[in-house]
């Protein structure tokens, strides 16, 4: 088993499969046998894989805590960045863009994941004062009631993956994923 190490699409493509073999084999030598094919995927690291799984878990467990409020986690980050972003600003509510930005995702990604927060009267989109073209996302009573209600439930997940991860090792997850989500890091790698 690959233990999700490595994309499915890739274990799936005969082609890349029969390169690594003829690649290991080398010229005129047998076939390397399926099972030694694995143990090379086996030992390849993947960062944004096991990075990926331990945000769906984690997303999964706050999901659960959320559920009597009809929220998902994404959504409650959402609110919340909304009124922190407004609370910044002088109470100006926070552009899509700003938003996308901030959250390091795609404006389609904003705009997707606010149209349930829209239609549940949670969020109200306005037009931006100087740029008609822009929208802004402002929190409606309604919003800020539901996002306080679910900081509750999420500070009781939240204590409790601490407890779990330990408070040292929840800080350094932390600190870390903050740091791969910045723009120093993006600039370390070369993509700005």
């Amino acid at each position: 088993m690959l233990r999700g190490l490595v994309n499915t699409a890739v274990l799936n493509d005969p082609y890349a499969m029969k390169k690594k073999s003829a690649d290991m084999a080398g010229a005129g030598s047998p076939r390397v046998p399926r099972n030694e094919e694995k143990s090379i995927f086996e030992s390849l690291v993947c960062t944004n894989t096991a990075l990926r799984r331990a945000a769906r878990r984690l997303g999964t467990l706050y999901d659960d805590a959320l559920a009597p409020l009809g929220l998902k986690a994404t959504q409650v980050g959402l609110l919340a960045e909304i009124e922190r972003m407004t609370a910044e600003s002088g109470g100006q509510a926070p552009t899509l863009q700003d938003l996308a930005t901030k959250l390091a995702i795609q404006i389609s990604a904003v705009t997707h994941a606010l149209r349930p927060l829209v239609r549940d009267g949670f969020v109200e989109l306005q037009p931006d004062e100087h740029d008609r073209r822009a929208k802004r996302a402002a929190l409606t009573t309604a919003g800020e009631a539901r996002l306080h209600e679910a900081l509750v439930l999420w500070a009781t997940a939240n204590q409790r993956v601490e407890q779990v991860l330990g408070s040292d090792s929840a800080s350094a997850l932390r600190a870390l994923a903050d740091h791969v989500a910045s723009d120093e890091f993006l600039a370390a790698y070369g993509r700005s």
